[in-house]
C-alpha cells in the first residue's frame, strides 16, 4: 500500500461510465435511432429484465424514486389524512411521498444494530388511521420483513418497501422488494443501479396492482385520452431504460465488489474509537454505503478529509426534527437512538471502481485518528 496521499473522492461517476463506455453509448445511439422516447420498447424490456432479476412477476418503471413510493402509496389506497408508519433516519424523499399523496408520517424508531425499523415499536404506532408501513431497507441492509408483515396482515395495513438503497438486498434469502405489496426502488446516479439522470421503478406481484401503476404513471390512462383515474406524469424515459438495461447484467460483480471492499473494511479498521457495521447472519448486505459510526464524527470526517478521503454524513438531520415537518409536532428526544446515529454516522466511499490500495489507505488514515 502506497503511503503518499491519496485523493478519493466520495464516488466516481466518471470512472463507473469510462468502465461501461462502448455498451451505454451503444444503447443511447440506439435510443436515438428509434425515434421512440417515452414508453416505447426499451422501457418494456428494462422492466422484464428487472422484474425476472429480483424475482417478481411485474415491474412498472417510472420517473424517480420518490415517485415510485408515491404511486404505491396511490395504489395501496391511502388518502389524504391517512397515517403511514415509517423511520426519521431516511432521505426525505420517502416523506415527500407520503406528502404528496396528503398522507401523515409517523415515525417510529429504529433497531440499534441494523438502523433499520424496530420491529417492536410498530404496534404502539398504529392506529385507527394508518393505511400502511413504509419499511426502508437502509444503507443495503434489509429490514425484518416476516415481523413486518406479520405485524401488517394483523392490522390490515399495506406494506410499501422503500428499497432505493438495497437493489439485490435479501432476507433470509428472499430478495427485498417481493415481501411487500409493492418494493419501490431508486435508479439515482449514485445508487447500486444507477441512470444517468432520474428514474424509478416499483415491482409487485399482483397483475392488476402493476395494470393500475401503469396507469397512474401515465396521467390516469386506460387508453390514449380516456382517463380512469386521476394520475400523474411519472415515466421512466426510454434513454434511461435503454441506459439501465446495458448496466443491470453487471449488477450482480459490481454487488460482489462492494462486499469485497467491505470485507477488507471489516478486516483492517482496527482503532476503538470506529464502530464498523453489523450485519445479522440473516441478511445479505449489498452496501450501498459502508457506514461507521463515532462518537467523534465531524473530526473524524475532517480527519479523512485532510488526508484526501471524501466521507459523507446519512443522514445529519433526522426527518422528525426537519423544519419542513415540524408542524407534525415531534421534539427532540423523541427518538433517542435515531438522533444520536445522526451525530455519530459516516459514510466512506465504497463503490466498485475503487481499488484495495485506496481501501487499505482509507483504513490506514482510519486507524491513525
Amino acid at each position: 500500500m502506497s503511503t503518499t496521499k491519496m485523493n478519493i473522492p466520495f464516488g466516481d461517476l466518471k470512472k463507473h461510465y469510462a468502465a461501461i463506455k462502448h455498451e451505454i453509448d451503444s444503447a443511447v445511439h440506439r435510443v436515438l435511432d428509434s425515434g421512440w422516447y417515452i414508453l416505447g420498447n426499451e422501457l418494456a424490456q428494462f422492466e422484464k429484465e428487472f422484474a425476472a432479476w429480483i424475482g417478481v412477476e411485474h415491474a412498472v418503471g417510472v420517473a424517480s424514486g420518490t415517485e415510485a413510493l408515491q404511486l404505491a402509496l396511490l395504489g395501496a389506497g391511502v388518502k389524504s389524512g391517512d397515517e403511514v408508519i415509517t423511520v426519521a433516519n431516511t432521505a426525505v424523499p420517502t416523506l415527500s411521498a407520503i406528502s404528496a399523496v396528503h398522507a401523515i408520517p409517523v415515525f417510529v424508531e429504529i433497531d440499534a444494530t441494523s438502523y433499520c425499523m424496530d420491529v417492536t415499536k410498530i404496534s404502539a404506532a398504529v392506529t385507527e388511521r394508518t393505511k400502511a408501513i413504509i419499511p426502508v431497507h437502509l444503507y443495503g441492509n434489509a429490514c425484518n420483513m416476516p415481523a413486518i408483515l406479520q405485524i401488517a396482515k394483523k392490522y390490515k395495513l399495506k406494506v410499501i418497501e422503500d428499497c432505493a438503497q438495497a437493489h439485490g438486498t435479501q432476507y433470509n434469502g428472499q430478495t427485498v422488494g417481493t415481501f411487500g405489496d409493492y418494493g419501490c426502488f431508486s435508479f439515482y446516479p449514485s445508487k447500486n443501479l444507477g441512470a444517468f439522470g432520474d428514474a424509478g421503478l416499483v415491482v409487485t406481484n399482483n397483475a392488476d396492482k402493476a395494470k393500475e401503476l401503469g396507469m397512474l404513471r401515465n396521467y390516469g390512462q386506460s387508453e390514449r385520452y380516456y382517463h380512469d383515474r386521476i394520475g400523474i406524469n411519472s415515466r421512466l424515459d426510454e434513454m434511461q431504460a435503454a441506459i439501465l438495461s446495458a448496466q443491470l447484467p453487471h449488477l450482480n460483480d459490481w454487488t460482489r465488489r462492494r462486499q469485497e471492499i467491505a470485507a477488507i473494511f471489516d478486516a483492517n479498521i482496527s482503532n476503538p474509537k470506529i464502530m464498523t457495521p453489523i450485519v445479522c447472519n440473516d441478511v445479505k448486505h449489498v452496501y450501498h454505503l459502508y457506514v461507521i459510526q463515532t462518537k467523534q464524527r465531524d473530526e473524524l470526517r475532517q480527519h479523512l478529509a485532510d488526508a484526501g478521503v471524501g466521507a459523507q454524513i446519512h443522514y445529519p438531520v433526522p426527518c422528525h426534527l426537519q423544519k419542513a415537518y415540524a408542524f407534525l409536532g415531534n421534539s427532540k428526544g423523541s427518538l433517542p437512538i435515531t438522533e444520536k446515529y445522526a451525530d455519530e454516522v459516516l459514510s466512506l466511499p465504497n463503490y466498485p471502481e475503487l481499488t484495495d490500495d485506496q481501501i487499505l489507505y482509507m483504513c490506514d488514515v482510519l486507524n491513525k485518528f
